[in-house]
């Protein structure tokens, strides 16, 4: 089957792109660099215009939001990651508010065309079939509507199964290209990650299926678990923190009541350790965005325990996730996808979890959000509220309760100010609430 493939460069590959296009690429590790590059090629020549260019979060450069490229290139984001971030906030680029869960709908409903889809892919097997490995997520949508799927074909590519797994007749056409994954790095949590990981770890419980993201917190939490039994993972993504708690058997989806012994995961975005682990592997499904993220499908497994991470917090529990007032910073995600869909599993945990303060010192947690702060998870849905110095509860508390709950977890520098507001804010007798 392999050899029956005929392989074309990526530059006669991006060919088939026309001016006014919309084009996917494939998220997170798996960005199909060596056709990004060549379709640049394209742009730098000035045979295209007004392509639009749609992915979730990617790692690498992103040299299509280059202002040099108004006019040839508008990427239109489901997620901002770091490397749009800056183009995105002066306007080159631009962002598409989304749940993670419906990015795969805006492909399958045509609110979003894909002309041209772009991936990359494992080695085929001997029954025809490759792997999409590290992303799923909105790539397999893309992938079915698509006029067009390009697909480079790279050996470092891992051979996840799940959703992951298509027919070669799926692609037109093929370039063979071996580059490595680009690998995430990841920072040893500091004093206050640890003590929020610990705070976090403190509220699983044995059996819980875990969805977190990324980063130092997590991995703090994950640290922590090491003495816990029959965890599970339904997640949108995970990383290196999972690893040892597989190999130790604390993670082995014993008491999960769909896709036992499974972990499932949309994206992956780790060291080569992680892209190693998933391949050829069958505890590992890689699956589409739609059911990983769908929160009926997540509500299904009992103990759902989500950990999601905010940028500003105010004192009624609205969550700021996605801007810096009015500079977006990420994107919804899939927060309120798992925050919901933890609430409705059975003895479930939404949990909301960062540092009380900045870098600099400056209070998250603040009377109102910043003007053009956008809500992602509202004060309906936030239950667990976590920081370095304590972890409340704020299901089913009026204003002024949870008002006095979460400045009880703010630094300890700022609980004054943070109370006078609230004081001001409520009338005299918050004094005597809670």
């Amino acid at each position: 089957m392999y050899k029956d493939i005929k392989f074309v460069s990526a530059d006669e590959a991006v060919k088939v792109v026309k001016s006014g296009d919309h084009i996917h690429f494939s998220s997170v590790a798996s960005a199909p660099k060596v056709l990004i590059d060549a379709l640049c090629r394209r742009g730098d020549a000035g045979e295209l215009r007004d392509v639009r260019i749609h992915h979730l979060h990617t790692e690498g450069e992103a040299p299509y939001t280059d202002a040099k490229y108004e006019g040839v290139f508008f990427h239109q984001a489901f997620f901002v990651g770091g490397n749009v971030r800056k183009s995105v906030q002066a306007g080159y680029a631009d962002y598409i508010p989304i749940f993670l869960s419906e990015t795969q709908k805006l492909y399958r409903t045509g609110a979003v065309p894909c002309n041209v889809a772009m991936v990359q892919v494992s080695p085929p097997d001997k029954h025809g079939y490759v792997s999409l490995g590290t992303s799923v997520d909105a790539t397999l949508a893309a992938i079915e509507t698509a006029e067009y799927v390009i697909a480079v074909v790279n050996k470092h590519v891992p051979r996840a199964f799940g959703d992951a797994m298509i027919p070669v007749s799926m692609i037109d056409i093929f370039v063979e290209h071996d580059s490595e994954l680009e690998p995430a790095h990841f920072s040893e949590p500091s004093a206050i990650e640890t003590a929020i990981g610990n705070n976090c770890a403190a509220l699983i419980e044995d059996g819980a299926t875990l969805q977190m993201g990324i980063g130092a917190i997590p991995n703090a939490v994950l640290a922590q678990l090491g003495g816990h039994k029959n965890l599970g993972i339904h997640t949108e993504m995970f990383a290196d923190g999972v690893l040892p708690l597989v190999e130790k058997g604390v993670i082995n989806g014993a008491e999960k009541a769909i896709d036992k012994g499974k972990l499932v995961s949309t994206f992956l975005m780790g060291s080569q350790r992680v892209y190693d682990f998933i391949d050829d592997n069958p505890m590992v499904a890689m699956m589409d965005v739609g059911y990983t993220n769908d929160p009926f499908i997540i509500a299904k497994n009992p103990k759902v325990t989500a950990i999601n991470s905010a940028l500003q917090v105010d004192i009624t529990g609205q969550v700021c996730a996605d801007s810096l007032g009015t500079k977006f910073y990420s994107g919804v995600g899939g927060q309120i996808d798992f925050i919901y869909g933890a609430s409705m599993s059975k003895g479930g945990k939404a949990i909301i979890a960062m540092p009380s303060v900045t870098n600099k010192g400056v209070s998250k947690i603040s009377p109102i959000l910043t003007p053009g702060a956008g809500v992602v998870t509202t004060r309906q849905h936030i239950h667990w509220f976590v920081t370095e110095h304590g972890a409340v509860n704020l299901y089913g508390k009026s204003l002024q309760e949870r008002a006095k709950l979460i400045i009880s977890v703010a630094h300890p520098d700022h609980r004054e100010e943070l109370d006078r507001a609230a004081f001001e804010r409520f009338g005299p007798h918050f004094h005597f609430v809670g």
